[in-house]
């Protein structure tokens, strides 16, 4: 397989006018050469944060505070799953996941609820797609076992040392909510030494210092942050320190366009757009420990093609900008997930 166009090749996203060689999955090369092709190639994004379990709750809630939406265990969309019938939450999160593939997403890290069984349901969700998953289950220790590792809450709603050792001692990730509402859940959430945190809306200098120190990763979600009115982390200050991805976090609150969570966080954050597009696609993988997020040879392909002669890209002059402020999943042309 061959795909050309600009290519928008290592971590840098140099922008090479050529082609694509892929053999068995993999990039073979990265060719240079004069082509016939307006397309942009880059990596398929991963959105290092979701839970996409509310889509059976899309828009509800308007009205209701952070703590009233999602608090465990009778937060609105708690309340939702459990009386949501399985068929209808697994064709749900199927209609979710495919949107994610058609928007450019190659990859996404999820926080289950519903403990083994909503581990199965995802897995279900997931058949005959191509998008690869990392799905951190919730709720009891056994979902470890079923999934990739754990997704904690916050460790204001229990302090989850059972869970972080069953997690150490699977080789499986921990993740956790932090400073989302407030900075009190913070430090209790850096004591379990996590594998990567979660929001840090509220993340004070000696948090910032702490981050460092550790290199704990951060994954940000402002456009979740926006709609539920917490305010927004300190991402330049986080990506000084540590690795910064994006998410886009509960499907009821906003759709997992990555597009959307780039462009929002070019207009809040004095951030170049090559750091941007790292946190949405290289930073995501190996907060995630994937082998993706980079076009260059030795790496799967798994590649986001972008159709630069439409009447939305047409005339960019510069690629990378243009991806992370202008592109939108209209202008996708195909979503190559092969390795």
């Amino acid at each position: 397989m061959r795909i050309e166009g600009t290519v928008l090749r290592g971590r840098e996203f140099e922008p090479v006018e050529g082609r694509v060689v892929v053999e068995d999955g993999e990039i073979a090369a990265v060719e240079a050469a004069s082509v016939d092709s307006d397309a942009i190639v880059c990596p398929a994004f991963v959105n290092a944060h979701t839970h996409i379990g509310d889509s059976i709750a899309k828009e509800a809630g308007e009205g209701l505070t952070l703590e009233e939406l999602v608090a465990p265990p009778d937060g609105l969309k708690h309340r939702l799953l459990r009386q949501a019938d399985r068929g209808e939450l697994v064709a749900a999160m199927a209609r979710s996941l495919s949107y994610m593939e058609q928007s450019g997403t190659g990859a996404f890290v999820e926080f289950r609820e519903g403990g083994v069984d909503g581990v199965a349901a995802i897995r279900a969700a997931l058949r005959g797609s191509d998008l690869e998953s990392v799905i951190l289950g919730r709720e009891t220790v056994e979902a470890i076992e079923a999934g990739d590792g754990f997704g904690a809450s916050g460790a204001n709603d229990a302090d989850f040392v059972a869970e972080r050792r069953a997690t150490r001692e699977a080789g499986k990730l921990f993740g956790i909510h932090a400073g989302e509402v407030d900075s009190t859940d913070i430090y209790p959430a850096l004591d379990l030494d996590p594998d990567f945190v979660v929001h840090m809306v509220h993340a004070e200098t000696l948090h910032l210092q702490r981050v460092a120190d550790s290199e704990i990763p951060i994954v940000v979600c402002p456009r979740s942050n926006c709609t539920t009115g917490v305010g927004q982390p300190p991402v330049e200050e986080l990506a000084e320190r540590t690795t910064v991805a994006l998410g886009t976090d509960n499907v009821f609150l906003n759709n997992p366009s990555m597009f959307r969570e780039m462009a929002l966080t070019s207009q809040l954050y004095d951030l170049p757009a090559r750091e941007i597009l790292r946190m949405a696609t290289v930073n995501g993988a190996e907060v995630a420990g994937l082998d993706g997020g980079v076009v260059e040879a030795g790496r799967p392909a798994r590649l986001c093609v972008l159709d630069g002669d439409s009447d939305n890209l047409s005339g960019v002059r510069d690629p990378v900008r243009a991806v992370v402020r202008r592109a939108e999943t209209a202008d996708v042309e195909r979503v190559v997930l092969a390795g």
